[in-house]
């Protein structure tokens, strides 16, 4: 299906949004009134501006305001209107949105609404321009689009039709029943299709809709349902976002359109509509890379982990550090990200060392690789030399690159051929006296403009469930953690953002280390003369007051700094290294089915990372 976005979804003067919605693949735009009035093009310079980008102008808005008023007050919104309609005929503009009435002026009175909207269709007409009547989910008379539609068929012009857009009908569904009404509505007087996603809250819905909208699939709303119906009544026009947003709103208006192109894909998968490359599930982390200046700190912290060094790139300066079946790679050489992803993704090179990127074991890379390409997410140039396997990589919303692995399986490309082995001590048995066997999840904190939009792209180009979001007490913030895994857990990776912008850079990024015997692995990495953050002796007292320990447990964890945790399903016990560069690690115990990441105790580690620092 054709695809527009409203402008007032982009940041930016009406120039760039334009450019940006044309060059992440939209057919068409709303344009927001704001926008034009403050551009210093002409309607017709606009008009042809679009045309050059290939964009059509699906729809002019708002109109507010407009019926069930004094016909004096209506006179004047004939006037005005007038003068819309000759403005449209000069932007090439044929639809325009009327929103339900917010004034104080207008009367509860359905048969006066249907006579004003009919003689405003009337002058439509004229100019031939259709009005799409919307009914906003805070309209002072009419606030649900059964009624709104209601009005438009007693009005019973060919000239009148109504607008359905999400957020309005599904903020104030209540479930699947609201939604049968859509049946009722002819498809060729739905003039127009509004889409809009947003997280469940308990909040004013003006200020909910104004402050809080998404792009479809990152928020609540089950969208594709809605649009089903609608498509189910013949509506034939565009799949459109009108999406208002403080954090669009404020970021880079090329990725954000990218982002909304994203999900409208997406959209139209769930929906049934089109195809995509079917969905290639990761079955495991590959390896963690780190990048860094100076390598001696981080490997002397891998060396303490228990970490040995066993090969090394065979042209590039890169080792590989394994134990178990957890592998980092640490990386000396200068990074392949441009400096945009490099800054976004945790700082330059000189900030120390930072987790750059991720291997992914996949069942058929070229197939991820293909859907990624599909949903925009184009396979990054590397530099390769003539050996070398080619492995595939993807870049995330916030520039780390995602690998596309498949490591020693016959007939596959495999990056671990690119590394001669190193001598090393004979590696101890997986679990050995605690030691890691593998990587439990990846903490990545994002820049605070692509939380949402990296929920979307690890659910759509990676296939991962998005979990609930969780906020989390920082000493200097509140933080907001969403985890995207597979559903057997075998990759688990929590996002992570701040509450400003300011807090992009404010928290490093971490690597959980699976272990067997937390209490060993925390032993045997302090004598070995690691340093475990210390955790303030009060949360010890307090979680005696919660759970009940066997004699001398409590004190074990007191003493090495592990925490604790339990929830219906397990248990989960974990410690953390201290930080270097922007990279530290976390040794995890998972018993049962435990699911979390130990969120309650989060607040307690996040102060004693301030207090270490």
């Amino acid at each position: 299906m054709r695809t527009s976005i409203a402008t007032v979804s982009l940041s930016g003067s009406l120039t760039e949004k334009l450019t940006a919605a044309a060059r992440a693949g939209f057919d068409g735009v709303e344009i927001f009134e704001n926008d034009l009035l403050a551009s210093p093009l002409t309607p017709e310079e606009i008009r042809a501006r679009c045309a050059d980008l290939g964009l059509s102008i699906d729809l002019y808005q708002p109109m507010r305001d407009v019926e069930a008023v004094p016909e004096e007050e209506f006179a004047r919104t004939l006037r005005r209107a007038r003068a819309k309609f000759a403005l449209m005929n000069r932007l090439g503009a044929d639809t325009v949105l009327v929103c339900s009435s917010v004034s104080p002026l207008a009367v509860d009175d359905d048969a006066l609404a249907a006579g004003q909207l009919h003689r405003l269709a009337g002058l439509a007409e004229d100019f031939g321009i259709r009005v799409a009547y919307e009914a906003l989910a805070w309209g002072r008379h009419v606030s649900t689009y059964d009624h709104a539609w209601r009005i438009v068929e007693a009005a019973g012009h060919p000239a009148l039709g109504t607008c359905l857009d999400s957020f309005h009908i599904l903020s104030r569904s209540s479930g699947p029943e609201d939604l049968k009404a859509v049946a009722d509505i002819p498809g060729e007087k739905i003039f127009f299709l509004q889409l809009a996603d947003a997280p469940l809250l308990g909040m004013d819905v003006l200020q909910w809709s104004r402050h809080h909208r998404c792009f479809p699939g990152q928020g609540g709303f089950d969208v594709p349902d809605l649009v089903r119906r609608v498509l189910r009544t013949g509506y034939d026009g565009p799949l459109s976002l009108e999406v208002f947003n403080d954090v669009f709103r404020q970021a880079d208006a090329g990725p954000t359109a990218v982002d909304a192109r994203r999900s409208l894909l997406m959209l139209q998968e769930e929906a049934g509509l089109g195809t995509l490359p079917e969905r290639v599930v990761p079955t495991g982390i590959a390896f963690a890379e780190l990048v860094t200046p100076d390598a001696e700190p981080v490997t002397a912290l891998l060396g303490t982990l228990g970490f040995a060094r066993t090969a090394r790139h065979r042209g590039k300066p890169v080792e590989l550090w394994e134990q178990g079946e957890a592998r980092v790679l640490v990386n000396t050489g200068p990074a392949d990200l441009p400096h945009s992803r490099r800054r976004s993704s945790g700082g330059t090179a000189t900030d120390g060392t930072r987790l750059a990127a991720v291997g992914l074991e996949s069942p058929d890379p070229a197939g991820a690789a293909r859907r990624a390409e599909a949903l925009l997410a184009p396979v990054l140039p590397r530099r390769r030399a003539v050996g070398d396997a080619p492995l595939d990589a993807v870049a995330a919303p916030d520039g780390t690159e995602l690998f596309l692995c498949a490591t020693h399986r016959p007939g596959l490309p495999d990056w671990r051929a690119d590394f001669e082995d190193l001598p090393h001590p004979p590696a101890a048995a997986p679990g050995d006296r605690g030691g890691p066997v593998r990587i439990d999840h990846l903490s990545l904190t994002q820049p605070w403009h692509h939380f949402d939009e990296a929920v979307l792209f690890h659910r759509g180009v990676l296939g991962l469930e998005a979990r609930e979001s969780v906020d989390v007490a920082d000493p200097y913030g509140l933080l907001r953690s969403r985890a995207v895994t597979t559903a057997d857990g075998a990759v688990r990776i929590p996002l992570t953002v701040g509450a400003a912008p300011g807090d992009d850079t404010a928290h490093a990024r971490h690597l959980a280390l699976a272990t067997g015997d937390v209490v060993a692995a925390a032993r045997r990495f302090t004598e070995a003369g690691g340093r475990l953050l210390p955790i303030p002796a009060n949360y010890y007292d307090d979680l005696a007051a919660r759970f009940e320990f066997a004699d001398g447990e409590l004190e074990t964890y007191r003493e090495l700094g592990i925490l604790y945790d339990r929830d219906a399903y397990g248990e989960f016990r974990h410690c953390y290294t201290r930080t270097v560069g922007r990279v530290f690690f976390e040794l995890v115990q998972r018993d049962g089915g435990y699911q979390g990441y130990g969120a309650l105790n989060a607040p307690v580690r996040l102060a004693a990372q301030h207090a270490a620092r």
